[in-house]
């Protein structure tokens, strides 16, 4: 497995997971090769705009193993563990468990195959119930800890019936596998049944969709806490940008000036002529001063990272890492010699020109602060590629068979191959790479797949990648942290 792994997440967007431990210092550099037929470049595609609307992320606290933090044998003393404590590695445990549900449901539902699909969503649910049955058969008797379990179980309890039953609704249909669709349906009707058992919502919120919506999303937020860090985006360079206008703004004045000054030379006095020129002058000044601004940011922009992020731990207010971010299209020239040599290797037939969008992020992780009993924090940045297929072109081909002199066609689809290469480098040790190719059409992403490096390039494959799935051996690890 990857340090760094790369996947779907929607139909047209992608994500990357890493985690970072104490002391980190970590670069991260994504280049994706656009091609030019695709019609990206940066006169279609504001960067800025780009980041703040199709790039989401979400940096938490995060342990290789669920740890159900509950009361039971396994505490000498429950005066051992404070309120808050409890609270802490409880919302731990019910985030990384909502986070891998979601994860897994969406996995499931871009499987096509009907046998795969069927088998895997019954074991999603004999996963679930094994998850859900854990984690209340430890439910604790205190009061002043009790409020908080109830928030954690009633969310989970909801989440996990809500996508399996989205699971459900847009499942392939087929009378072989009814066994299967009944029993994830009685499992949901069960945890209906077990949130009104305990009266955990009242009958007006259970009535009203958008009642019950926002409590689940108020929960979630709950359990939020203390777990997902706090995130102090700030844009980079504000003052080199409005020095940068008051440079352009001097040399069109310049240029502006020495030419009304040969103007009133030419023509004596105030005419009409003099005042035309005049106009032109100043009309000329308009047009070119908003583009010698930008194409002077640009010169000057290029390399240099647009925003820094400051974590920070939403209980103590420590500071847990900080992060610089690079976005901005390159030059093929701008790029170090070993992607060169990656893009290299591709086939003859994909040696097309592209625009290079390079997406970088270097993180630095406090060796202080992080929440007693962990040493791991959990990345994961979603890409859109929604603005990408918006500049696509529709397939209007078709593809003519004949059989037994009978003529039929087929339209097909245009596809795009987009090149991903990731640059890994971690404090002084060498760079490791890895590439993917990503197909997509207008409509979806139709594969992910990693490509081969050139002999001699170190892999991101040497350590393990820890991935919140609700795997087996996720569910054997669920254990009391004592």
């Amino acid at each position: 497995m990857a340090k760094i792994r790369v996947k779907q997440e929607e139909s047209l967007s992608i994500k990357f997971l890493h985690q970072m431990e104490v002391g980190d210092n970590r670069r991260l550099d994504l280049y994706f090769f656009l091609p030019k037929e695709m019609g990206i470049n940066p006169q279609s595609l504001n960067e800025e705009e780009y980041y703040h609307s199709s790039i989401t992320g979400r940096r938490s606290y995060y342990s290789s193993g669920l740890h159900l933090p509950l009361v039971q044998s396994r505490f000498v003393s429950q005066k051992k563990r404070t309120v808050e404590e409890f609270r802490l590695y409880l919302n731990l445990f019910a985030y990384q468990f909502s986070v891998a549900i979601e994860t897994d449901s969406k996995e499931l539902a871009q499987v096509e195959d009907l046998v795969q699909f069927y088998t895997s969503l019954e074991e999603l649910s004999a996963q679930v119930i094994h998850l859900l049955k854990r984690f209340r058969r430890n439910e604790p008797s205190d009061e002043k800890w009790k409020s908080y379990f109830e928030n954690a179980d009633n969310y989970l309890s909801w989440l996990c019936e809500q996508r399996l039953l989205k699971l459900l609704a847009h499942a392939p249909r087929s009378s072989d596998y009814t066994e299967i669709t009944e029993s994830v349906v009685a499992l949901c009707r069960a945890e209906a049944d077990y949130r009104k058992e305990h009266k955990y919502n009242s009958s007006k919120t259970l009535e009203d969709a958008n009642r019950i919506a926002n409590k689940m999303h108020l929960l979630r937020r709950l359990i939020q806490q203390g777990v997902v860090l706090k995130e102090e985006l700030k844009p980079l360079g504000i003052g080199l940008k409005k020095m940068t206008t008051g440079i352009a703004t001097a040399m069109v004045m310049l240029v502006v000036s020495t030419l009304i000054i040969k103007a009133q030379g030419v023509f004596s006095g105030l005419t009409i002529a003099l005042v035309l020129t005049l106009a032109v002058i100043y009309g000329f000044r308009e047009i070119f001063k908003d583009d010698i601004r930008n194409a002077l940011w640009r010169l000057i922009q290029r390399g240099r990272p647009r925003w820094s992020r400051l974590l920070t731990d939403t209980t103590s207010k420590l500071s847990i890492g900080k992060q610089l971010v690079w976005l901005d299209f390159m030059k093929k020239k701008e790029l170090p010699p070993q992607v060169n040599q990656i893009l290299k290797k591709r086939h003859s037939q994909n040696k097309v020109d592209a625009e290079i969008l390079h997406y970088g992020i270097h993180s630095r992780v406090s060796a202080k602060g992080f929440l007693a009993g962990y040493s791991q924090i959990q990345e994961q940045v979603n890409f859109s590629f929604v603005p990408f297929a918006r500049n696509l072109e529709r397939g209007k081909a078709k593809i003519y068979k004949e059989h037994e002199g009978k003529i039929s066609n087929e339209s097909v689809e245009r596809r795009y191959q987009v090149n991903l290469i990731l640059v890994l480098k971690e404090g002084k040790d060498e760079p490791q790479y890895a590439r993917y190719k990503i197909t997509m059409n207008r409509s979806t992403i139709i594969e992910i797949t990693e490509s081969d490096l050139p002999s001699g390039m170190k892999n991101m494959d040497e350590a393990p990648f820890e991935d919140e799935l609700l795997t087996p051996s996720a569910t054997d690890a669920v254990e009391v942290k004592s």
